[in-house]
């Protein structure tokens, strides 16, 4: 099977910064796009940024010019370095991978999640 682990949450001041990490590892051929969606108490999980096997990355508008999404192909890994950081922010956030798989004599893709991480903007 595959799994995704994400690292790098925690508590940070408004303004600070945080990185966050996600790992797959498992039965991977490759990935294709990665993503950060994230889910704020109340409110449904949205897409935070994503990034294709290629490097074509998509922000949503709040975190354009703050945040930034990078992968490591060799690794399957998959980061979000976050600066300025506003209380806004702050939720539960979600690594997503679209995983190649060999399956037999074929390949097949499905999507992965991780767990989550909690990030908190608070002072």
């Amino acid at each position: 099977q595959v799994q995704l682990v994400e690292s790098g949450g925690g508590l940070v001041q408004p303004g600070g910064s945080l990185r966050l990490s996600c790992a797959a590892s498992g039965s991977i051929f490759s990935t294709r796009t990665m993503g950060w969606y994230r889910q704020a108490p109340g409110k449904q999980r949205e897409l935070v940024a994503e990034i294709t096997g290629g490097g074509n990355t998509n922000y949503a508008d709040s975190v354009k010019g703050r945040f930034t999404i990078s992968r490591d192909n060799a690794k399957n890994t998959v980061y979000l370095q976050m600066n300025s950081l506003k209380p806004e922010d702050t939720a539960a956030y979600y690594c997503n991978a679209d995983v190649i798989r060999a399956v037999g004599p074929t390949y097949v893709t499905n999507k992965f999640w991780g767990q989550g991480t909690q990030v908190t903007v608070s002072s």
